[in-house]
This record gives structure tokens, C-alpha cells and sequence, in this order.
């Protein structure tokens, strides 16, 4: 099997060595992505509890005194009322037993006292909800499509590096030179992108909908809903981080230039709050305002990356027009 290093731009090879270097750098992208599912596979447990995080958070039972008209609400807390209550009673009786009750008295006090005891050790002290699955094979499939998701996430950077390398001999070094810093700003972007949904986003988005007039609903989350939406969701965050790659994209391409980008400032805000609002399926503004200042800030920081690749492109260009002037023959002459 070839070595998976990049081919240099000088090498020549055949259409036969082309089409036998991309062989290669599937299989390897499929032993890779192999590897990365069977360990996200063994940690099925550990992955769900983290994507299901969201929704139990969202979902918490908290017993404010306030009478809910959710009944599983009213359940969980009629549950964690009836502990609190027996874990009370238990002391309480204790000092009840005395030696002049009879033994029957005493037995019955004796079995109270156990009685409260086993209820206060069943008490549930999870009052989050988890996603509800409906079919026989479902848990199964489930969990397998999240594994896979996670595993696609966990051995991108290696795809990724494949798909470079496999494009890179394509380049002239100087190409190389300008286009390699935007590939690689491709991965760490969308993996910033999507730690930033799941912390920030997801849970503002998951709370928001699944409390939206829950007075009026029985709200029971099916797992292969939301982990289609939670993917979804994450994976249009991550697209929306490729802002800076977009605007280097079109600075370095010479189609627009920093000073029209600044002042048409107004429209790209207008732009990205549109795209917000498209890309996030939620219909809260939060939602649409915390998924957009990412966004603006990234804006304002390609500019002044593109700004500066703009003045040493410019200092460059004085540099080897400088050169080629002095070895001009017929200033020489």
C-alpha cells in the first residue's frame, strides 16, 4: 500500500497512480472511520447521556411549589414529595415506640419505621426525562446512527487530511501556499462550531422548545427525532463557522476587497441574521441572537485577517516589482 503522504506537485503520475493513490486513501479513511465507530460503539452509554444532557437539563422535574398541570410533572413530584415525607416519618415513629406499648404496637411501629425507611431509599433522584423509543428494533438502530455520528465527528480531521492530500499536488507551491492555511481552518472551524451549538445553542434551543406551552401538551421526545434534530442543528452551526473561510475565499479570489466589505457592513449583518434564523430550526430570537455574535465576531476578525494578507500581498508585489526593475536590462543600460 502506497505511503499516505502528499504527492508533490512536480511528480508526474497517471491516470492508473491517481486512481490507485484515491484507493488508498479509501480504504485507509474506512479502516479509520472502522476503528473510530467500534470505540464510539463500546462507549454507546457515555454518548447518549452526553446528547441526551440537553434534554434532561430542559426537561428537569423541579418542585417549585407550584401545582404543574403536566402530569408527568405532577408524578415526579408527588414521588419526591412522598420520600421527603417518609424520610421524616422515620425518626418520628422511632420516638413514638416506648415500652409501655404492647408487642403488637411495637411490631406495628417496628414495620412503619422499615416501611418508611424502603420508601425513602426508593425515592427517584433523577428528575430528568430521557427520549422515548416506540419500535422493537429502535434502542438498536438508535444507538447505532449516533455512534455513527459521533464517529464521523471523532475521524474528521483525518478525512479531511485525506481529501487534502489527495488535492494538494494540484497546486503550484504558491497556490499551496494560499490555499492550505483555508483547508485547515475548515476542520478547526467546524469542530469550534459545533462545541459551541452543543454548549450554548443546543441547550438554549432544547429548552426553549420543549417548554413552549407545555401546560397544554404531554411533551414525550422520541430519540430518533431528536437526535436527527440535534445533528442537524449542530451540523448547520458548524457550517455557519465557515464564515471567515468564505470571506478569505472571496478577499484572496480578489472578488470583492476589505474596504467593500466594511462598507457594506450593514448587509452582511442582515445576511447572517437571515442565515441565523434559516439554519437554526428554532423560532426564538435568543436562539437566533446567540448563534449570530459568534458569527459577527468570526466576520470581523476575517476581515482584519484579510486585511493583513491584503497588505503583505500588496508588499510582496512592490517587493518583486522592486527586483524585476533592477534587473531590467534596459535600465541597466
Amino acid at each position: 500500500m502506497p505511503a499516505l503522504k502528499p504527492i508533490g506537485h512536480e511528480e508526474r503520475l497517471s491516470l492508473v497512480d491517481h486512481l490507485d493513490e484515491l484507493r488508498t486513501r479509501l480504504i485507509w479513511c474506512i479502516v479509520a472511520f472502522a476503528i473510530s465507530f467500534g470505540v464510539c460503539y463500546w462507549q454507546n452509554n457515555r454518548i447518549l447521556d452526553i446528547v441526551n444532557k440537553p434534554v434532561k437539563d430542559a426537561q428537569s422535574v423541579k418542585d417549585t411549589g407550584k401545582v404543574s398541570n403536566d402530569p408527568v410533572d405532577q408524578s415526579a413530584i408527588f414521588q419526591k414529595r412522598i420520600g421527603v415525607l417518609a424520610t421524616s416519618l422515620g425518626p418520628v415513629l422511632k420516638s413514638v415506640e416506648s415500652s409501655s406499648m404492647s408487642a403488637a404496637d411495637k411490631a406495628a411501629v417496628t414495620r412503619a419505621i422499615e416501611a418508611a425507611r424502603a420508601v425513602a431509599l426508593a425515592t427517584p433522584t433523577e428528575t430528568g426525562r430521557r427520549p422515548i423509543t416506540l419500535g422493537v428494533t429502535e434502542p438498536f438502530l438508535t444507538t447505532f446512527k449516533v455512534a455513527s455520528y459521533a464517529a464521523i465527528l471523532l475521524v474528521l480531521p483525518f478525512l479531511l487530511f485525506q481529501m487534502y492530500a489527495f488535492i494538494l499536488p494540484a497546486f503550484t507551491p504558491r497556490e499551496r501556499k494560499a490555499v492550505l492555511p483555508l483547508l485547515l481552518m475548515v476542520p478547526a472551524l467546524f469542530v469550534m462550531g459545533v462545541a459551541f451549538g452543543y454548549f450554548v445553542a443546543l441547550p438554549r434551543a432544547a429548552n426553549f422548545l420543549l417548554n413552549f406551552n407545555k401546560d397544554n401538551f404531554d411533551i414525550l421526545l422520541r430519540a430518533q427525532d431528536y437526535y436527527s434534530f440535534a445533528v442537524l442543528f449542530l451540523g448547520a452551526i458548524g457550517i455557519l463557522f465557515q464564515v471567515p473561510i468564505g470571506v478569505l475565499a472571496l478577499t484572496r479570489l480578489e472578488i470583492v476587497s476589505t474596504k467593500q466589505l466594511r462598507k457594506n457592513r450593514g448587509y452582511v449583518v442582515l445576511g447572517i441574521a437571515i442565515v441565523a434564523a434559516v439554519a437554526t430550526p428554532t423560532p426564538d430570537p435568543v436562539t437566533m441572537l446567540v448563534s449570530m455574535a459568534p458569527l459577527l465576531v468570526l466576520f470581523e476578525l476575517s476581515i482584519l485577517l484579510a486585511a493583513l494578507l491584503e497588505r503583505r500581498r500588496a508588499k510582496e508585489e512592490a517587493l518583486s516589482a522592486a527586483e524585476d526593475d533592477e534587473l531590467d536590462p534596459t535600465i541597466l543600460s
